[in-house]
């Protein structure tokens, strides 16, 4: 199969899809490898390590899609990219459909073959494409968010974890799922007060047995966020229904029963976000204030550090991509459920139901 790996354009995306020992396991099995000059660049990896590992490098992104039966990316497809998708054409990638009815549109128009990560699943029923970004996410959702919490940055003037003599900050999470747990992971090491809400007691239980004592756990309801909210320094929306659109845990009115300078981070952007008042931002313009509260939305968190999440990805979607360029994608979905979950559109038609929802 003829895979192609274009550079990607969002606003600074600087990930790539397949690290040069990704395209090496391709070219061994026989597969032709067309990358995008640079498309490696940003997360280190050179377009002679590339050829080296048996790729050729193309120009332009044209030309990588025009000549291409599989594109593999990180990204959904910007509108400057609808018009490259064929029909036929297999792209596996992000897609986050469920925020973006004009993405749907373009590619049922397109006719193409999109197989998304975020809905391809293991056989325990856990998402192992989307796992490794929610823990990249999970944690810089802290880092993020303790930086934002600096008076200068309009934030409460508050060291997340404190010093001998100052009590230490307080973060409240929503979702006790993989962004969750690596949230609080990084909260509490910093020293932070850290308070996880999820409506999964078998979840709570797991969390509270693994986490420090500066880790307690709530189980989730608007009465239990509210009264949170009112004190929290930083707070994580970590919530995710898988290919479907986040519910909105954090209302409006909300924002003004919380202190100012409180700090909101929402890592389900992607899917909607959980907080009405989200709306996508990037790395070049990441914060808004509403209310005197601070939003980070950065749709794309993970493509601030290309290098780890870059290899992380890599080392998740590689198998499945071996699959699809071994057995075609229908034999390979047809042999994986697994992999025919991440089946969201085929030729002009919706396969994923929670799109027909939209």
């Amino acid at each position: 199969m003829i895979i192609g790996l274009p550079k990607e354009i969002k606003n600074n995306e600087s990930r790539v899809a397949l690290t040069p020992a990704g395209v090496f396991e391709l070219t061994k099995k026989g597969h032709t490898v067309l990358v995008q000059t640079n498309a490696g660049f940003d997360s280190g990896f050179t377009n002679e390590e590339y050829v080296q590992a048996g790729a050729s490098i193309l120009p332009l992104i044209n030309d990588v899609y025009a000549q291409s039966e599989m594109i593999v990316k990180v990204k959904e497809p910007i509108e400057s990219e609808y018009a490259l998708a064929r029909e036929g054409q297999i792209i596996f990638t992000y897609f986050h459909f469920a925020s973006n009815q004009k993405l749907i549109d373009a590619m049922v128009a397109s006719k193409a073959i999109c197989i998304a990560y975020e809905t391809v699943e293991d056989k325990k029923g856990t998402l192992p494409l989307l796992t490794p970004m929610s823990e990249v996410a999970g944690r810089m959702a802290i880092q993020q968010g303790a930086k934002y919490l600096e008076k200068p940055i309009k934030g409460k003037g508050i060291l997340l974890g404190g010093v001998p003599g100052v009590r230490p900050g307080k973060v409240l999470i929503l979702g006790g799922g993989v962004v969750g747990v690596q949230a609080a992971k990084m909260a509490a090491g910093l020293g932070a007060r850290v308070t996880i809400l999820d409506i999964n007691m078998d979840r709570l239980r797991h969390i509270n047995d693994v986490m420090p004592n500066n880790v307690i756990t709530e189980y989730s309801n608007e009465y239990t966020i509210r009264k949170h909210i009112k004190d929290s320094d930083l707070i994580v929306g970590g919530v995710l229904i898988p290919g479907a659109k986040a519910p909105k845990l954090i209302t409006k009115d909300m924002l003004k029963e919380m202190q100012p300078g409180t700090v909101i981070v929402d890592v389900a952007v992607d899917q909607g976000g959980c907080f009405e008042t989200t709306k996508a931002t990037t790395h070049e313009d990441p914060i808004y204030i509403i209310d005197n509260v601070v939003h980070y939305c950065v749709a794309n968190m993970p493509g601030a550090v290309p290098y780890t999440s870059t290899v992380a990805l890599t080392n998740v979607t590689l198998p499945f991509v071996l699959q699809i360029a071994n057995k075609g994608w229908q034999k390979a979905c047809e042999e994986n459920e697994g992999l025919n979950k991440g089946l969201n559109i085929a030729k002009g038609e919706i396969i994923y139901d929670e799109l027909l929802s939209n």
